[in-house]
């Protein structure tokens, strides 16, 4: 997932490294006290470069707090493993981390960031689940900066020559992918299923949308073990057995799966808003040819899993109190309208949703609001890494039929016991 990655792209990875970590102290709620002065921003790299434009407005008019732009590398493995060894050092190099939304429970209770005071930011401005997103252990330690949801992609033209709507039911996007895929030299469906971060979401996607959860939200307990995980995993395996989903999806991520839909090759396809901009643009096979809508479920509407990035103060910020200021201003209105229209990032301002002329040039904005207010987070707990890690080693094998849904709830309801028991 690449929301940081490129214009219009989706969402950041988390996906490995850290087995365990020794957190240190954290100081005071950032923002409340503290010297004022120069800052950084670290995030993954800014490959449309629309970031060092409001950055340069920002320093205009505070030359005594300017910021410094820090890119990481575009891999979110790599930009995760610099952010972690420099935050495990004790380092000051980092002030503002831009994080992905599944990092922040893990780094909130190791003490690399700060507690934020609520009153501080606008939160009810906000989408609201994309507050939870910043939030651990009942506390704000973030503020959301970009969001982003799950919506389902289809051929529009091909539904429209059969008379079909595009499906509300998991029923009836296999039985159009079964049916009337083939007809049309189209494989039915694909979603992001290679073993990283993004096949996490597609199977925390579909135990949701059964109506279950993989851990409570606290994140201590386990709560895979049920009806609704097996019938979302199953959803997943049947596809695989039934050849609605291509066993070349194994192996896709969110840009393999973008292009075999670009390319006209798919009839449905999960994935991020980013891939409207691509699908809709000069040379592709799809263009003005696709449509939009949310996830499926069993009996309706699905429910998608949040992406995005919230943006948090270092516990070893050198002026936390204008590094608070920065937050304010990179998610105040006026930026967030720039994070969508010159960055093509979905932004996390409510009413950005509901504006005419945005929608005019963003069609799939109503979409993505319906998408984003019905979705969960992922499953929050302080070892992330290793839940999802567990769910992508699982979901692999119940993809490729060596196991059954039933033999991959109970499988990794153990695992998860085992990881919850580690902390």
């Amino acid at each position: 997932m690449r929301w940081m990655r490129a214009a219009g792209r989706a969402l950041l990875v988390a996906a490995v490294v850290l087995a365990g970590y020794a957190g240190f102290g954290v100081r005071a709620d950032a923002g409340a006290s503290g010297a004022r002065g120069p800052l950084t921003l670290a995030t993954a790299g800014d490959l449309t470069g629309y970031l060092s434009p409001l950055l340069a407005d920002w320093n205009e008019g505070h030359p005594d707090e300017r910021v410094t732009l820090v890119e990481l590398p575009d891999s979110a493995d790599e930009t995760r493993a610099q952010m972690i060894s420099e935050l495990r050092s004790g380092g000051n190099r980092f002030d503002v981390l831009n994080i992905d939304v599944a990092w922040t429970s893990e780094f909130a209770a190791a003490g690399w960031i700060s507690p934020l005071e609520r009153s501080r930011f606008p939160l009810d401005t906000f989408l609201r689940p994309v507050v939870d997103t910043a939030t651990f252990d009942g506390r704000l330690y973030a503020v959301p900066y970009v969001t982003n949801a799950g919506l389902l992609y289809y051929r529009k033209d091909i539904l429209d020559r059969e008379g079909e709507q595009p499906p509300r039911t998991w029923a009836e996007l296999a039985r159009q992918a079964r049916t009337i895929a083939p007809g049309h030299g189209l494989d039915g469906y694909a979603g992001q299923f290679l073993p990283y971060e993004g096949l996490t979401v597609n199977v925390a996607e579909a135990v949701h949308s059964a109506g279950g959860s993989i851990l409570r939200d606290d994140g201590a307990r386990v709560a895979v073990d049920s009806d609704a995980a097996r019938a979302g995993l199953g959803f997943l395996a049947d596809g695989v057995r039934d050849g609605w989903i291509p066993r070349e999806a194994l192996g896709w991520k969110e840009e393999e799966s973008r292009q075999a839909f670009q390319d006209g090759r798919l009839l449905f396809l999960r994935n991020w808003p980013y891939v409207h901009a691509n699908a809709s643009a000069e040379g592709s096979k799809v263009a003005g040819r696709f449509g939009v809508v949310p996830l499926p479920g069993p009996d309706g509407p699905g429910t998608s899993v949040l992406g995005g990035s919230n943006l948090a103060v270092s516990s070893r910020a050198r002026h936390p109190a204008t590094a608070a200021d920065l937050i304010s201003y990179l998610t105040s209105e006026p930026v967030q309208r720039k994070v969508l229209t010159q960055g093509s990032l979905p932004p996390v301002r409510a009413a950005l949703y509901e504006d005419p002329g945005l929608i005019r040039a963003y069609p799939y904005l109503p979409t993505l609001r319906q998408s984003v207010l019905s979705a969960v987070p992922r499953p929050k707990s302080p070892r992330y890494d290793q839940v999802s890690i567990s769910v992508q080693a699982v979901a692999q094998d119940l993809m490729a039929l060596r196991q059954t849904p039933d033999q991959a709830v109970a499988r990794l309801a153990r695992e998860l016991a085992a990881v919850s028991r580690r902390g």
